[in-house]
């Protein structure tokens, strides 16, 4: 019996219906595991079952057949089978322009094979009755990598050379003649470069492609380059040459049968790790501490030219380079082992970029079945109510001393634990014949069935095997499950989920408004403290500028048990509920500002500093929202904040500080922290009505490279880099207008030092004007 790892997935029609191919990762190398005569399925409602007959005559190949199931509207449902792809398309066009009901027509073939038998990850492929079948199994895998990075002309319209990285691997092709080196090959031309990258691929036969931009650039520079040159680029595991697309949403995509590609930036994204900037360079140099093995990397472009011409051994070993930083960084951040442990968690592919609803989809569709219901159409729940967001508490501004931060742990998770919030519970939990006993009242007419509830349950189970996994260490599952539990709220009150309604939503955000409110009035009322803040799952707990400062870390933590008690006992006395609710000490901050919002006396939401009491007893310093975090402020706004505020709450003299700055930036001597860096949104010429900074600095540069025949720098999500000059924004490449010095004054500076002076009774502007009137 054949147990591995599902790589990867591909739907095709034959002859006698559709063929489900999965390729594995199996201790005997991989295996391809063919499923075949299977149908595409969708259901429908049985009152309409004439209706769709009749639309259907035309067309063969397809049956219906009635169930014992229903929707959430208790209506009876049957279930559409059609033999091929193309005449499913077909039949659910049809059906839908007629306007009848469909549900999980979206679902395709080849993933509710896997999610209808909870093969997540692990698959074993058996045989009965002389059908090949997969079921779930455990299954460890050991994949083999290789980082690919290529180097081409400035416009993209010729490779230079492409390097291959992996374990005990290192090979790198350039495109004519190269220093001789046991790990280079020069190659005849670009066409000759292209057959041995291939060869050489398919002779390590690895089982995931990784790079940098990888598919938006590499394969799909490859495949174009190729399908010029007739070269037919099977690097897959078959004969079929690979697919490279752009998705509606603008993303681009790979298919390489039996390979899967990770791209490291949207892979770093999806595990949550979070950077200023996402290119190599700076990502490298942040999680490695070193960057790319080129001298200008501000330039690199004119400077990959330049070593092609003139010294081959440094592009090869740059190219190479490139390739080791990407292999390290999935290694550093153990992104494998999270892809890995996500796919067993929720049965998400590999190489899925987002995915949230089709998670939710794979651990909730099953079990909803068995208990004889399938999905609403899509998106068709309540959306005529007024649901807010995540609840922000109006905050008491000031600088203070000795906050306390007490943070419920997954507070949108526990409530749904707690108050048993469902689609099918408030299905069931509406019904007239319901048990009264049995339901618990949510917001704006939901109603929950404790009884019949089917989240509550998968969310505990989440939560059980992340409470094992942060006990063994186990990083990756951690974080996978956190993102999971999250995202369990997000699809609920998300418009593209096919559970939407804001009553789920909506009893699952008033309910945390309620617990924070209720939280903040007992700690006010039987413990004395004033809370100046709360946010979503947080309260900020004021303990009185004259705290004795003993045992503070103990306190806190005692108070938390005591609310979590108390909260235990309100939820089992007015609704008979066990309490999922987990309130925990999160920091002691030992000097804390709450900022006002800008030009108002009211305090500011979402931003906030403090200097953070480490269990260690040493300090850190913490910021919120605020400029120093804040990627569209410059690196002078940054740096002057910080030190700034580590003065202020250590009680030292900061005006020397405002002194010196100010000279320092008339002087020209932080030129380099002046660039603003600003990503674009829509395309350039999208752009129109509004056109702000970064949008002019891009197009002074795109005219530029216009004029020398260049490609475009800029596409949708590229950071521009610009300074602004006495004659407005210049693009930090193009920079030929004197600094406005005068503007970041008053744009960077002022700004962060009135965020704080304030509440010591000073002002930027009095206490630099001196300086400002040397000038």
């Amino acid at each position: 019996m054949t147990t591995g790892f599902v790589l990867t997935r591909q739907q095709r029609d034959l002859a006698d219906g559709i063929e489900l191919s999965y390729w594995l990762s199996t201790a005997a190398g991989p295996q391809r595991i063919d499923i075949q005569g299977e149908d595409a399925v969708c259901f429908v409602l049985a009152s309409e079952l004439d209706a769709i007959r009749e639309l259907l005559s035309e067309l063969s190949g397809w049956r219906l057949r009635e169930l014992e199931l229903c929707d959430l509207q208790q209506r009876p449902v049957a279930a559409l089978y059609c033999r091929t792809l193309a005449l499913y398309r077909d039949a659910v066009a049809r059906i839908v322009g007629a306007g009848l009901a469909l549900m999980e027509e979206d679902i395709r073939p080849v993933d509710r094979y896997l999610m209808e038998r909870f093969i997540h990850a692990g698959a074993a492929c058996t045989q009965r009755a002389g059908k090949t079948l997969l079921k779930p199994a455990d299954y460890d895998p050991a994949f083999r990598i290789v980082s690919i990075d290529i180097e081409t002309t400035m416009r993209a319209d010729r490779i230079l050379s492409v390097a291959l990285q992996g374990d005990g691997f290192e090979r790198v092709l350039v495109n004519g003649e190269a220093p001789v080196e046991p790990w280079i090959e020069s190659c005849r031309d670009e066409r000759d470069l292209l057959v041995r990258m291939i060869a050489a691929i398919n002779s390590y036969d690895p089982d995931i492609l990784i790079g940098w931009n990888v598919i938006g650039f590499d394969l799909r520079v490859l495949e174009a380059r190729a399908r010029a040159l007739g070269v037919k680029l099977t690097i897959g595991r078959d004969t079929s040459p690979i697919l490279v697309d752009r998705a509606q949403n603008g993303r681009w995509f790979a298919r390489i049968p039996g390979r899967v590609v990770l791209d490291g930036i949207d892979t770093l994204k999806g595990a949550t790790w979070r950077f200023e900037r996402y290119g190599l360079e700076f990502v490298a140099n942040a999680l490695l501490g070193r960057g790319k093995a080129i001298d200008k990397v501000d330039d690199r472009g004119a400077e990959i030219q330049r070593l092609y011409a003139e010294d081959r051994l440094a592009l090869a070993r740059y190219n190479l380079e490139d390739c080791r930083l990407v292999s390290e960084i999935f290694q550093k951040a153990g992104l494998i082992e999270y892809l890995i442990e996500r796919a067993r968690l929720t049965g998400l592919p590999l190489d899925k970029v987002g995915g949230s609803q089709q998670a939710f989809d794979n651990l909730y569709l099953p079990v909803l079945h068995r208990k004889g219901h399938v999905a609403p159409q899509y998106a068709s729940g309540r959306s005529d109510l007024s649901i807010p967001g995540g609840f922000v508490m109006d905050s008491v501004p000031g600088l203070y001393r000795h906050i306390l931060v007490l943070d419920f742990k997954s507070l949108y998770p526990s409530i749904i634990r707690t108050f048993k919030i469902d689609p099918l519970g408030m299905s069931r939990g509406g019904l007239e014949n319901a048990d009264p006993d049995d339901l618990v009242p949510g917001f704006h007419g939901a109603i929950f069935s404790r009884s019949q509830a089917l989240l509550p349950d998968i969310i505990e189970h989440l939560w059980l095997a992340r409470d094992r996994a942060k006990a063994e260490g186990n990083a990756a599952l951690s974080q996978a499950i956190k993102i999971q539990m999250n995202a369990c709220y997000g699809v609920l009150g998300s418009r593209v989920c096919r559970f939407f309604d804001q009553r789920l939503s909506g009893s699952i955000t008033l309910r945390g408004h309620q617990i924070l409110n209720q939280t903040a009035e007992r700690i006010e009322q039987h413990h004395g403290h004033k809370v100046i803040y709360g946010d979503t799952d947080s309260v900020f707990v004021w303990l009185g500028d004259d705290w004795a400062d003993r045992d503070t870390t103990l306190y806190g933590e005692q108070l938390s048990h005591e609310l979590n008690g108390w909260w235990q006992q309100q939820l089992r006395e007015r609704f008979g509920l066990e309490c999922a609710l987990e309130l925990q000490f999160e920091a002691h901050y030992s000097r804390f500002l709450m900022p006002r919002m800008r030009h108002s006396e009211k305090g500011s939401k979402k931003r906030y500093a403090g200097l953070k009491r480490l269990s260690d007893g040493s300090e850190e310093l913490v910021f919120r929202g605020l400029e120093s975090v804040r990627t569209d402020w410059t690196a002078l706004a940054r740096t002057f904040q910080r030190e700034l505020y580590e003065r202020i709450f250590h009680d030292q003299p900061y005006e020397s500080l405002i002194t010196a700055t100010l000279e320092a930036l008339r002087g020209g001597e932080r030129d380099e922290q002046l660039v603003y860096r600003r990503r674009l949104r829509q395309p350039l010429d999208a752009y129109t009505h509004n056109q702000p900074p970064h949008v002019k600095a891009a197009r002074l540069l795109e005219m530029e490279r216009k004029q020398l025949h260049l490609p475009p720098a800029y596409g949708v999500g590229d950071s521009v880099q610009y300074l602004m000059t006495v004659n407005g924004p210049e693009p930090l490449e193009l920079l030929r207008s004197p600094i406005d010095y005068q503007h970041y004054v008053d744009k960077q500076l002022l700004p962060v030092a009135d965020s704080i002076l304030p509440f010591l009774g000073q002002g930027f502007e009095a206490l630099s004007a001196p300086q400002i009137d040397l000038f």
